[in-house]
């Protein structure tokens, strides 16, 4: 008679989980593989409809729509959460493709300092209500790394991210902060970017990645848990492209 292995426990059991931008792609998934794990979730997003039914499917705690770049409704959601948090995903956000002399300056600016300004916003407002430990996770990418000039202020804006994270996580300890730089992932978002052009680049990268598949939500999504569940891991900046920075 053979004895039955025991079972693992949810990583994430008793813990909350709140996803900046969690009602499709990326956040959406990670909010999955959290629940799965035995994680309350919250979900924001711009767009109330898709919110609610991302919330119905997953089973979310709560909800709210707001746009995360709002610095008066980020805190009124922080501030209105009863219960302690333990991570914060924000996938909220993109980066701003184009010529450098063609962009307005405001535009620039809000290129090179966009997505920092908001993970700075999310760790002030969500740092009083994070349990020791926690963490914070935000997304940049790999391909902002090589200068094109197809990619515009994107090389610059994707440098930025790394030296920030690294600061940031020695002023919010003991709540950690980790940076998630994808490549390519097949999410909504990328088939909106593409459009006909979304098979293309799919087939393009099955053939020169290292890994012979495309990236998708969920390979990121469960990066993302990994960060959440191991405390020793804060400051870092963790690549996630298949290896397509290398070919």
């Amino acid at each position: 008679m053979t004895s039955k292995p025991p079972q693992r426990e949810p990583s994430l059991a008793g813990q909350t989980v709140v996803l900046i931008g969690g009602s499709a792609g990326i956040g959406l998934e990670t909010a999955r593989q959290a629940r799965s794990e035995g994680a309350e979730v919250i979900l924001t997003g711009r767009n109330p409809d898709r919110l609610e039914a991302a919330a119905a499917e997953i089973g979310a705690l709560r909800t709210a729509a707001f746009d995360a770049n709002d610095t008066q409704a980020l805190q009124q959601f922080f501030e209105a959460i009863p219960a302690p948090i333990d991570h914060v995903l924000i996938t909220a956000g993109g980066p701003r493709y184009g010529p450098l002399l063609e962009m307005d300056i405001a535009d620039v600016r809000d290129a090179l300092s966009g997505h920092a300004v908001l993970v700075l916003e999310v760790a002030r407002s969500a740092r009083s209500k994070m349990r020791p430990g926690g963490s914070l996770l935000s997304m940049g990418g790999t391909g902002g790394r090589r200068i094109d000039h197809r990619l515009g202020v994107v090389s610059a804006a994707t440098a930025t991210l790394p030296p920030f994270t690294a600061a940031l996580a020695l002023e919010l300890a003991p709540i950690r902060i980790n940076l998630i730089a994808a490549g390519f992932v097949d999410t909504p978002l990328s088939a909106s970017l593409l459009g006909d052009q979304l098979d293309e680049r799919r087939k393009e990268l099955q053939t020169i990645l290292p890994i012979r598949r495309v990236v998708t939500a969920g390979d990121v999504a469960a990066l993302a848990v990994h960060l959440m569940v191991n405390t020793a891991l804060t400051g870092a900046t963790y690549d996630i492209d298949g290896g397509q920075q290398f070919v």
